[in-house]
């Protein structure tokens, strides 16, 4: 049986009021996304006198990171992220703070409209007359209490009018606190993807460590024999022969740190994978077979600050405190707020619906903050100092992120210069072992010169191994830093010095 024409009419009434008042005004400070500290409208990075990172150019138009690892060109590392990016716990928990917070900011959004609910019951009740001042009649006697069966069913909808806004603000605060999350994430997914590259490259340079090692343990092993030939020629003391096998043994020596190493690197990189050395292998990486781009663009100070991760979220985490200031005002003001309800109630259920049985009440009403013992100003205080802890924080974060990517850069500079030292110290020790040795052999020389020389192979080709893969680490650093995907912005970007002085 529908309900009756008037009551569904006064509740529709007073829903359709609800709805068409809406917030008078809205108190606080509106937030303004904040210019950034002064190095953000730089031209550069680096500082008076850093050195200078060869194939690394500005570009304002390079784009939010994508795959950036595969710009080295290696389908093992590639296939490893991927892995991570899958199966990371530490992804894993960003993922479910930013539901978290999405589906706060959907229940706070919900908060702000209209509340309706609707209730049903059914009870037995037992009235007592004597309440309602009814005892009985003149020559009938007492009434006795009578016992009824009470069924009612109805619904209510009511609405916080939002006068000045607290609503809205918390809204606000909310949706900044989810876009945060969303920002930590992608931090996450950048930082992740950044150290599983990182790791890789150290595996590549302790593996091409390890081999220049076992190289230079071959040519002390050469040596010895071309030692022994010697003296049993009589043509060599036997402390040559001595001086080898010391030589030897210091060479061996290098590896068990260098094999510990590698391992402790191995186990890394499965742990951000999400699985334990047991359950997954790290890909043997070869640092021959990474391809390092020539020319690398890299994002103005003004684009960093709107494509970094960590500076998004420390922004949305300012908007959020803003918002907050809003919130702790509206608390001091009045709030007003209106609710309606229809009820149906019989003591027979064919009853409920007549006409008779509906009852109907509306009610607008107003709570105003008189006395909280400064509880409600000291709440305003506290949050307009968040808000400028938030805003400190942001700009720390900002100057963080330059100075981090003037770090990379210098290194990548000071890099290149080891490298090509590096090289020609590589060829002059090889040529002066091969004189040393071709002089041992041909009896014009000593066994101390060869020996000697060796030693200065062993440290050149073990130097130039790890400034090779430190080069690779740094150019990883690089991408992470900045947050770029330099493939599609190469070809279109303008180029400019990367001085920024």
């Amino acid at each position: 049986m529908p309900l009756p024409t008037r009551s569904l009419t006064l509740l529709t009434t007073a829903c359709a009021c609800a709805l068409a008042l809406g917030a008078c005004t809205t108190v606080g400070p509106d937030f303004k996304a904040p210019e950034g500290p002064k190095g953000a409208a730089a031209a550069g990075y680096a500082m008076a006198g850093d050195a200078q990172a060869a194939g690394v150019r500005l570009s304002p138009e390079a784009r939010t990171a994508e795959p950036w690892w595969q710009a080295f060109g290696s389908p093992e590392l590639d296939g490893a992220i991927r892995q991570g990016l899958d199966g990371s716990p530490t992804l894993a928990q960003a993922r479910a703070t930013l539901e978290r917070a999405q589906a706060q900011l959907r229940a706070t959004r919900g908060a702000q409209a209209p509340q309706v609910d609707a209730n049903a019951s059914a009870q037995r009740e037992l009235i007592n007359l004597a309440a309602f001042g009814f005892s009985g009649f003149p020559g009938v006697g007492p009434i006795p209490n009578p016992e009824i069966n009470l069924y009612s069913v109805g619904g209510s909808v009511s609405y916080d009018l939002d006068v000045f806004g607290g609503k809205k603000r918390a809204t606000e605060k909310a949706a900044a606190q989810a876009e945060a999350a969303r920002s930590q994430a992608d931090a996450a997914y950048l930082t992740l993807s950044g150290n599983m590259a990182m790791q890789a490259m150290r595996i590549a340079s302790l593996r091409a460590q390890i081999a220049s090692v076992r190289e230079i343990v071959a040519d002390d092993r050469r040596v010895i024999d071309m030692v022994r030939k010697a003296e049993a020629a009589g043509g060599e003391a036997h402390a040559a022969l001595s001086g080898g096998v010391a030589q030897l043994a210091e060479d061996e020596a290098l590896l068990p740190p260098l094999v510990r190493d590698l391992d402790a690197a191995r186990h890394q990189m499965a742990l951000l994978v999400g699985k334990s050395p047991a359950e997954w292998t790290a890909p043997d990486f070869d640092l021959a077979r990474f391809t390092a781009p020539a020319e690398t663009p890299l994002a103005l100070p003004s684009a960093l600050v709107r494509n970094r991760p960590d500076i998004l979220a420390a922004e949305a985490d300012l908007h959020a405190a803003t918002a907050a200031v809003g919130v702790a005002i509206a608390n001091q003001y009045p709030d007003l707020r209106l609710s309606a309800m229809l009820t149906q109630e019989a003591i027979k259920p064919g009853d409920i619906f007549k006409g008779s049985a509906a009852a109907w009440d509306i009610l607008g009403g107003v709570t105003a903050p008189i006395f909280h013992g400064g509880a409600l100003k000291a709440q305003r205080h506290a949050a307009e100092a968040d808000a400028r802890l938030a805003l400190a924080r942001y700009e720390q974060t900002v100057l963080m992120a330059f100075v981090q990517v003037s770090d990379v850069l210098s290194n990548l500079g000071a890099d290149d210069q080891a490298i090509a030292s590096l090289k020609v110290a590589n060829q002059a020790a090889d040529q002066a072992a091969t004189d040393a040795q071709n002089a041992l052999r041909l009896g014009g020389g000593p066994m101390l010169d060869v020996v000697n020389a060796q030693r200065t192979v062993s440290r050149a080709r073990r130097a130039l191994a790890e400034a090779q893969g430190r080069r690779m680490s740094d150019l990883v650093a690089l991408y992470a830093a900045t947050a770029t995907d330099w493939r599609t912005a190469a070809a279109q970007a303008p180029a400019v010095p990367a001085k920024g002085r």
